[in-house]
């Protein structure tokens, strides 16, 4: 698309309601809100748009865009971010953490083709033990773990972040503030910087954030989660989320198969043969049934 000469170019770096932070191509930021009632803009989205004063302006036009992460129940979609290639989903032995919102917020960035990385914070505590066995299934699945303690050394993830735009998702207590802070240096200055921009930190609820690693890899900071919906998938996508049950989906007896008590089910075949792991089967099924699919 061809854009005005009045309109500007830029990334959607910050998200407060219905106001978004907008750094231009030439390097300004921008406090922008979208045209009408309804916003559909994500950070990480490359937005047109208009300069109404200063430090304002108004979206006109969402780019194209390559993934966009959501969460969705019954009634209402709630967008994470934008453009992004990877989660990296933190969890840590203290506070417990959920396996269910860990296969939820999975099959999300399955269904958008991006790819999925397990972050073990804390790694210096004792109960890291049973925290480590308790992602043996995903491990199993061919999903990466990397073990760390942001406190002290994160740069073990550094490597696997590189030329990625990776969103930063986890429940709440699980050292991700500390994380940010150790990959990203100046990050608790940025934050004083955009709260000094929105007049003495007015907007304090931030929906996502960007910041820059390096010249080819970003990192979008969500605030912690406690749920994830799926209602936007249909219940085929949400099995497909499971990347170890795919080579025996659409081979059951029946095409309507529940993989509940129906004969001649080859995932409660694979299941009862160890070819797929009995909790991640489970989950599948609760997550499927919560989901009234």
């Amino acid at each position: 698309m061809s854009v005005p000469a009045a309109l500007m170019q830029g990334i959607v770096v910050a998200a407060f309601g219905r106001q978004y932070l907008v750094r231009s191509d030439a390097d300004e930021m921008l406090l922008c809100v979208p045209r009408g009632k309804k916003s559909e803009v994500a950070c990480g989205d490359r937005v047109s748009f208009a300069r109404t004063s200063a430090n304002q302006g108004v979206i006109e036009h969402i780019e194209p865009r390559s993934t966009l992460y959501l969460r969705s129940a019954a009634y209402r979609q709630k967008l994470i971010a934008a453009n992004a290639t990877q989660i990296a989903i933190v969890v840590a032995a203290e506070p417990s953490f959920s396996e269910e919102l860990i296969c939820r917020l999975i099959v999300g960035a399955e269904e958008q083709r991006m790819k999925s990385l397990l972050v073990l914070n804390k790694s210096d505590l004792p109960a890291t033990v049973s925290a480590r066995a308790r992602l043996a299934c995903f491990a199993a699945a061919g999903h990466r773990v990397v073990e760390i303690s942001a406190l002290h050394d994160c740069s073990a993830l550094l490597p696997v972040l590189h030329g990625e735009t990776t969103v930063l998702v986890g429940q709440s207590g699980m050292g991700k503030s500390t994380l940010i802070n150790g990959l990203v240096p100046d990050a608790e200055a940025s934050t004083r910087e955009i709260s000094a921009f929105l007049d003495s930190g007015r907007h304090t609820t931030t929906h996502a954030r960007i910041y820059r690693l390096d010249a080819d890899s970003l990192l979008i900071d969500c605030p912690g989660l406690q749920e994830f919906g799926l209602h936007h998938l249909s219940r085929g996508e949400m099995e497909y989320g499971f990347v170890e049950f795919r080579p025996f989906l659409g081979k059951c007896r029946f095409n309507d198969c529940l993989h509940d008590v129906e004969p001649g089910c080859a995932l409660i075949a694979a299941r009862d043969a160890g070819l797929v792991a009995a909790r991640r089967f489970e989950l599948m099924r609760r997550i499927i049934a919560a989901e009234r699919v």
